[in-house]
């Protein structure tokens, strides 16, 4: 998330309240901002009844006795969320927008190959910010404490992206806020259209360093192009995209 704070409210058409410095690797477990339903609409504005929040990148159904033994779940298949115990409730009741300036995604070639794994980062060729479809729960401890945490949705991957990864992030578009987020009117099934995978060329994948594996390193400079090397030989190297979670 790179954008300013009043470019994302404008686009997402809501208030804003505080601040916050661009974020050039967000990693599971942070914060993300969330933007969900608000409860009733202010007077004298102009903007549709929402508000912004943060939550933990990484779903915890609230029935979960201990997060700790729980996965840490950081996707919903859009295809099987409706049915899923985890997100079922949060189908119907907490559908949200998470904005966001893209996403980075690696191709891992099959070992024979020789190739190595590539890191790509994946943005709207228009640029500005684009809202994932996502869900959030509230989870509570036994001793009261609560924490709101979410998940993006993720779909099959058009064909633009599947030379990449199979999968790709469900992208909600502006005309479409409302619905996604109206959880009193419609109901998982009336939103089944909204989740399919964007236009071929919505997005373009940029290749990058594997600098971006690291949580540490948060720098702009993690989405400088970089020119791709020619296949080698099988190397018995770790694979660079081992020491983190793969996003989709």
């Amino acid at each position: 998330m790179t954008s300013t704070p009043e470019y994302v409210g404008e686009a997402l058409g809501v208030l804003l309240s505080e601040g916050f410095p661009a974020r050039y690797n967000i990693a599971p477990t942070q914060p993300i901002l969330v933007v969900i339903s608000g409860d009733r609409q202010e007077r004298g504005s102009n903007l549709p009844d929402r508000r912004a929040l943060l939550v933990r990148w990484g779903f915890t159904p609230a029935w979960v006795k201990d997060p700790k033994e729980f996965p840490l779940l950081i996707n919903a298949r859009a295809e099987t969320a409706i049915g899923k115990a985890s997100f079922r409730a949060a189908m119907r009741h907490r559908r949200i927008l998470i904005p966001a300036s893209g996403f980075y995604e690696w191709r891992r070639p099959a070992k024979e190959s020789g190739e190595k794994s590539q890191p790509y980062w994946i943005r709207p060729r228009d640029g500005g910010v684009i809202a994932f479809a996502g869900l959030m729960e509230t989870w509570a401890s036994a001793d009261g404490s609560e924490v709101d945490t979410g998940a993006i949705l993720t779909t099959a991957a058009n064909r633009a992206m599947r030379p990449i990864h199979d999968r790709m992030p469900v992208v909600i578009k502006p005309e479409d806020f409302a619905r996604w987020l109206d959880c009193k009117t419609q109901e998982p099934r009336e939103v089944l259209d909204l989740m399919a995978p964007v236009q071929e060329d919505f997005f373009e994948a940029i290749p990058v360093s594997d600098r971006v594996n690291k949580v540490a390193n948060m720098g702009p400079d993690l989405q400088e192009p970089i020119t791709i090397e020619a296949p080698t030989k099988p190397s018995k190297k770790s694979d660079p995209g081992d020491g983190q979670l793969n996003l989709f």
